[in-house]
């Protein structure tokens, strides 16, 4: 990306809390990318989706109060130009997290590297 071409927004939802603030630190230090927020559970990311209009959502997907499945969905249904990358410890990788029911534009394993998720997240945008 060049200085000219404007910063993603990525909201980063994620219900463990140094998971959360590792991905934000991690994400902020990248040229491309402008603003990271974190939401804690799918509920907390669909409100701030509304409020905030990320480029990118990073989502878990096992989560109290509502999971990344059900937050995906609904995202999309409201906010089809929101791109979604799964962030999962799932067995099955993108195949079965789509199969589960996610509506997702992108999967990044947990176990990956840093690097890893931000192809993913460039990769969507």
């Amino acid at each position: 990306m060049t200085s000219s071409t404007k910063t993603l927004r990525v909201l980063v939802v994620d219900d463990h809390e140094l998971t959360r603030c590792t991905l934000q630190l991690a994400l902020s230090l990248q040229a491309c990318i402008g603003s990271v927020e974190v939401a804690i559970n799918g509920k907390e990311a669909i409100a701030k989706v509304q409020k905030l209009e990320p480029d990118v959502v990073v989502m878990d997907l096992h989560m109290p109060v509502m999971d990344g499945w059900t937050a995906s969905s609904e995202i999309k249904n409201k906010y089809p130009h929101v791109k979604i990358v799964a962030y999962s410890a799932a067995d099955g990788g993108k195949a079965q997290a789509i199969s589960n029911g996610a509506n997702i534009d992108a999967f990044c394993d947990k176990g990956a590297c840093t690097r890893s998720l931000l192809e993913a997240i460039k990769s969507v945008s």
